[in-house]
């Protein structure tokens, strides 16, 4: 049977020599190599030095100018729409000039009072805010700690979340579904991208 088989890949090498080959390492697994074709090597050509100087020179020269073209509006920023100012603002800058009147020191003092007296004030209110919160959690808690005493039943009745406290209401799908068959159309497109060269 190994003779058979060895004489039989070896008519196979044979057929196939000039593309595949068929072996075995055993009796029972055949394996057939990967083609192997190949073409000759492309010579090189041979360019002549002075027409690669001239590309070099070119492109060199382009660069240069890349650069040179850069260098000019290196100091220039892209102008922002919203940021200029309009030549009629600017030519009638002297007319929308406000005089602040100076205060007088009596004035300043009694403004600066008032601002003091508004920061205690309001400093007051947000600790008092605080202090209400944290009676009424500390009495709530009081409150079912007794109710847990006297009813077991209501205080699990008491600590379950009220639903009904934020009513929300939704009616039908918040999403139509898709129409069957439907083919939305490509809008027109407007580039409206300003450049800056």
């Amino acid at each position: 049977m190994m003779s058979l088989l060895s004489s039989s890949s070896l008519k196979f090498s044979s057929l196939f020599s000039g593309s595949r080959t068929l072996f075995t390492a055993t009796p029972d697994y055949f394996k057939i190599t990967p083609q192997l074709w190949r073409e000759p090597l492309k010579k090189k050509k041979r360019a002549d030095p002075a027409v690669e100087k001239q590309k070099l020179d070119r492109r060199r020269k382009n660069l240069e100018k890349e650069i040179r073209i850069l260098k000019k509006s290196a100091d220039q920023f892209k102008p922002i729409d919203e940021l200029e100012v309009s030549s009629v603002i600017k030519n009638n800058l002297e007319l929308r000039k406000r005089l602040v009147p100076k205060l007088s020191l009596e004035e300043e003092i009694r403004r600066r009072r008032i601002e003091r007296k508004w920061c205690q004030y309001k400093t007051n209110q947000h600790d008092q805010d605080f202090i209400n919160i944290d009676n009424a959690i500390k009495a709530s808690e009081r409150a079912l700690v007794e109710l847990k005493e006297v009813s077991e039943d209501l205080y699990l009745e008491a600590i379950q979340l009220d639903l009904q406290l934020l009513p929300f209401r939704c009616e039908g799908p918040l999403r139509t579904p898709p129409v069957e068959g439907y083919e939305a159309m490509d809008g027109d497109y407007k580039d409206i991208t300003k450049k800056w060269e």
